[in-house]
This record gives C-alpha cells, structure tokens and sequence, in this order.
C-alpha cells in the first residue's frame, strides 16, 4: 500500500505542535534535507512523517541463585512461558483484521512461536542451566538461546548457498525472538506498542522483529525503515506481504531525525530522504505515480500467460523455502512450485517428522496451488544445515563433515538412511491423486543413485496400493537435480534414468568455480556467467532435449531477467525463480522471439571472457544483438 501525499497540512500541522519542542509562536529553522541508504526489502514510495516506537531493554541482572531457590526459579520461567503462550495466541488472533494474505504469510511462524515454547530444545536447555549451573531464569534463557542461535550459525561452510545460509539465520533469530520475549515477561519490561503511531506516518526503528510486523496495519502506516534487518528474514518477507514500502539496514536516521519531519521512502531503490527539499519531493510523487503505473502493469502480466513474440510457451514456476511464501506465489502469476524445499518440516523439531505429518504439509502445499503442478525435492541435508531431529535421531553426526559441501548430503545420505527417503517418498505420493505433483532427487551425481532412488520409490508405490491409498495409474514423475560438473558432464546417461533434470545453477556455479560466495575473499570470482558454467548448463539441457524429457532451471539465472533471453536460447523452456522475480521474467519472456534468442545464445557460446559475456547479456535488447 503507497501513500501518495503526506499528511493535509491541517494534520500536519497538529503532528508538528504535538512533536516539536519550541513554543508553537516561534519560527522554527528550515531542517537541511539528508540522504540515507540501505536495504530494499518491499517495493513502493511512501511519503509521510516520521516517528518511532521505542521499546525499553529490560532490566537484567545476570546473577547466580542458591540451590534453595532452583524450584522458585522454575515457577518463575513456568509463568513467563504461560504469559508469552497467550500473547502469542492473542497476536494470531489479532490477524483476522490483516489481509488475507498477510494472514497467511504470518500466521505459520506465529504458531512456529508457539511450538517453540513448548518442550523444546531452548527450554529444556534452560531448565537444565537453572537446575544444574544455578543462574537464574532470565540469564538462563539468555545463555542457552545464545548458544543455540551460535550453533546454528556455526554451521555456515564453504559451498552453502545463500538460500541455505539466509534459513540459518532465520532459524537463529526464531530462537532468540522467543527468548526475547521470555526474558520481557520475566522482567516485566513492557512491549513495543504502535498504538499511537498517527495514520499515514512511516514507522522508523532501530529493528523491527517478525512480531512486531504481525502488529502493523498496513491501513495507517505509509512506509516502514528500521536500522537493522536485512532483505531475507521472516521481517521482509511479511513487510512484502503487507504491501508497506520499506526498507532495512539504515543506519542514522534514527538519531537524527525528529519526530514529525517528513521522509521520502524508496522501497526499490533503498533510499530514504529525510526533510526532502521541493524538488526531491516533486520527484518523489512522480516515482509514486510510476510505481502505480508499473503495478498495474505488472498486474495485467500476471493474467497473461508466458509466451513469446513468436508464440512459442515458456512455463515460469516458483521456488517454495516455506508456507508462508504460499500467497506471494499466488499472487505473482507463476504457474506451480518449481521446487518445494521440504527442509522446513525437520526445522526446529526435536524428533523427525513421521509420513501423516509431512503428508499433511504436503497437501496444504497442493491444495493452495488448485491444480498447478508443484515439484517437490526431497529432504537435502548436508553438513553445514543443522536439523537438530536428525542429529537427536542419530541419522546425522553432531559435527559437521570437514568440508560438508564434498561429503555426505543430499541423496547420499538418503541412500545411506533409507527409512528416510521412504517415509518422505510414500508422504508425496499420498498427495499425489490431488494435484500434480514430481518429486526431485538433490545432488546426484551418479547413475546409480538414481537407479537405487527409484527402486525404493516403485516399491513404496506398490506397499501403498496394498494398503488401498488411491495413487494415480502412473506414479508422478522423479527427477533430479544438476547441481555438480559431474552430473552436468554425465547427463547424457542420467537422461537414460530420470524423468526430469532441474539445473540448481547456484551450487552449480560453486563447484564448477571452487568458489564460496560467502567468503569474501573470493566472493568476487562467483560467477554464473562464466562459460564453464553456461557449457555445463548448455550441455545438460541439450542431453536432456535430445530424449524429449522437461529441463528447468531452479537457480538464480532463472531469476535474473537479462539473463532470459539466453537461457530462452539455449533451449531451456521452464523457469523456477523467487516469486517477486515473476512479473519481470515474463515481460523479457512477452517481449523476444525465440529465433532472436537462438541467434544470440550462438554468440554467446563462441565467447571465453567472462567479460565480454556480461557485456553482450547487457546489451541485448539495446541495439547489441
């Protein structure tokens, strides 16, 4: 939602007699307009004013208590845990005043909350450093969420995706976010309110946690900034799906700004502009006007369907990370998931899920996509993701692997623990009579896993026909994942064995580089567009065209718009991306011919300087061709 104008100046001027500090009769200094950059994490421009919403730190004595009052203690955590149970009841119920969308972008991890402070890990781990290390309640919960939310993050290696890497982090803050709020309750330190925040204003703090977004009614606010934050935690995810413009990671306005001045807000281009002189201002209500254009136009996109100048379908599919990305998926005009990350399931649990419970998610999942087809991957453990059911269950060793990238993950360990792959596979194919569904293999690298894949698979279909599930005649198709030089190089036999490829080019452009992008000493040299790694692609897209079987890719270039024409060219026909990244996919898509993209995709491929290839992506369209 925008707000085009600030407030009408008789509001304006209340807001300002309200929030300034000289007395009304004198003349107040015209404020130097300031400019401030950060992260853009929702899209839009908002104009209005500023204010904050300043939470107090609760008072915290980190102090060691007598054995005698261990049970005392315990009574006392016992409290905070029923008291933060029905704020978190109350805010889920509070949601039925959101949009339903937003509601449904929310509302799964407000019952993630809820779970968490029940017997969880965090909360044994505190009654034990009570009971055995006497530190009270609140140092406990401090104590024990810190080492948790390290642990996690501790399992960052080299050759982990960043999508991999954003989940740590997400799964770190979830943990301390429920100790926040157990340590407000045990010290009586009162919330964050946004109660008085006037309509129209922008929202200004130092951070914004996930519960706190669930409070926010995008009918009021215009715009939201926060100093901290970052453009992949559950925060941006429900700022998108409340359609405020927003962005994250600004640091200083908050110490310079005075409540009541009026902010530009630019949620594409992650600036703010705080006391906009005339003619930023002017320039502000023109991008307002653009942006509206642009939405609509995008809008009309979503309704259209994807295909070329020259009449030739491409099929655009979303990437699923969780549930609660289900309605940005919906809305964004993608037709199906292109590949359901099922890692969300083992999250944050102390036991793994059993086949009725994955089974359940899995519909959930389906149903929402009323008939599209939804591609669903297997569990893709590796080292560096710790999932603390598998380690509890012993499937997986509590130390990472050394180097997790090169050891054993994905279907390998699958393979290894076939208990596993079973019980997810018989899960799917539960589902599988209510919609469309293909499950996926990950990181496979030989023929023989995926013959040994489909030998459990047939045989998991055939002892659920015994039990009288109703499957489809054929059971849906399995494919798998080209994330390796060795299965790029091979796909001409996996082509023999698979029904599907899926390029994941993230992990594809690591190892085939040797490169972490995370490291940012060599983060520079990650490169998608090098020509080792179009080859690879090119060539496994070609092994899988020449036996007439669907290929997609599932990384990031399938995200990247400058980058469609190439693909479109190299023979790729199915796309799974970010659901933002839709729209904008789908105009290159409407705007080429398949000839042109051919002819260009030839060029390309006769490179060898990376260079050069990134001038010749730039430039098509441009005149470059």
């Amino acid at each position: 939602m925008n707000r085009i104008d600030p407030p009408p100046p008789p509001q304006h001027k209340r807001l300002a007699r309200a929030n300034l500090a000289a007395p009304e009769s004198r003349p107040q200094p015209e404020r130097p307009e300031r400019g401030f950059t950060g992260i853009p994490v929702s899209p839009g421009i908002a104009i209005g004013p500023v204010f904050g919403a300043h939470e107090p730190d609760p008072v915290i004595t980190r102090h060691k208590i007598q054995a005698a009052d261990i049970a005392a203690e315990g009574a006392r955590l016992d409290a905070a845990i029923v008291q933060s149970h029905k704020q978190l009841v109350k805010l889920r119920a509070r949601l039925a005043v959101l949009p339903e969308e937003s509601q449904s972008e929310i509302a799964p991890l407000i019952d993630a909350y809820i779970r968490m402070i029940g017997p969880s890990r965090l909360i044994r781990g505190v009654r034990q450093r009570i009971e055995e290390t006497l530190l009270s309640a609140e140092s406990a919960v401090i104590s024990e969420a810190d080492e948790i939310a390290a642990a996690i993050m501790g399992q960052a290696e080299p050759g982990m995706s960043t999508e991999d890497r954003a989940g740590l982090r997400r799964r770190g803050d979830e943990i301390r976010e429920i100790a926040r709020r157990l340590v407000r309750n045990l010290t009586r330190a009162p919330f964050r309110s946004f109660a008085g925040l006037p309509e129209g204003a922008i929202l200004v703090s130092e951070s914004l946690r996930p519960a706190d977004a669930a409070l926010l009614d995008p009918s009021r606010l215009a715009g939201v900034v926060t100093e901290e934050g970052g453009a992949d935690g559950h925060t941006a995810v429900m700022l998108r799906a409340l359609g405020l413009p927003s962005v994250l990671g600004v640091a200083g306005l908050a110490q310079v700004m005075k409540p009541g001045d009026i902010a530009v807000v630019d949620g594409i281009a992650g600036t703010v502009i705080l006391n906009p002189a005339p003619p930023a201002l002017a320039a502000a209500r023109r991008a307002v006007t653009a942006f509206a254009r642009e939405r609509q136009r995008y809008s009309r996109l979503r309704r259209l369907p994807a295909v070329t100048r020259d009449g030739h379908p491409v099929e655009i599919q979303a990437n699923l990370e969780l549930p609660m990305e289900l309605p940005l998926i919906v809305q964004s005009g993608a037709i199906g998931i292109g590949l359901l990350r099922t890692e969300f399931m083992f999250m944050n649990r102390e036991t793994i899920p059993d086949e009725d419970t994955q089974a359940e998610s899995y519909r959930t999942i389906v149903d929402a996509m009323h008939g599209d087809p939804v591609t669903i991957r297997v569990l893709d453990w590796g080292g560096e993701k710790e999932i603390e059911a598998l380690t509890l269950a012993g499937v997986v060793p509590e130390l990472a692997d050394t180097n997790p990238a090169l050891g054993l993950r994905g279907i390998r360990l699958l393979l290894r623990r076939p208990e596993l792959l079973e019980t997810q596979f018989a899960a799917i194919l539960r589902v599988s009579g209510i919609g469309p569904v293909r499950v996926l293999l990950p990181m496979v690298t030989t023929v023989g896993e995926v013959r040994a894949a489909r030998e459990i698979y047939e045989r998991v279909g055939r002892r659920l026909r015994r039990k009288g599930e109703r499957l489809p005649e054929k059971l849906p198709p399995l494919g798998i994942m080209i994330e390796t030089p060795g299965a790029a190089l091979s796909a001409d036999a996996l082509a023999l064995e698979a029904d599907f490829f899926s390029i994941g080019t993230n992990d594809l452009t690591a190892y085939t580089l040797a490169v972490d992008r995370s490291e940012s000493d060599v983060a520079d040299l990650y490169d998608p567009m090098h020509p080792a790694v179009l080859r690879l692609v090119q060539f496994a897209t070609e092994a899988a065209l020449r036996m007439r079987m669907p290929v997609s890719i599932c990384g990031e270039l399938a995200a990247a718009p400058k980058m469609t024409p190439l693909l479109l060219g190299l023979g790729v026909r199915s796309l799974s991306m970010n659901a933002s990244a839709v729209p904008k996919v789908k105009q290159v898509i409407r705007s080429v011919d398949i000839a042109g993209c051919t002819r260009f995709a030839r060029r390309v491929m006769e490179q060898g300087d990376p260079e050069r290839i990134r001038a010749m992506v730039e430039g098509f369209g441009q005149g470059a061709e």
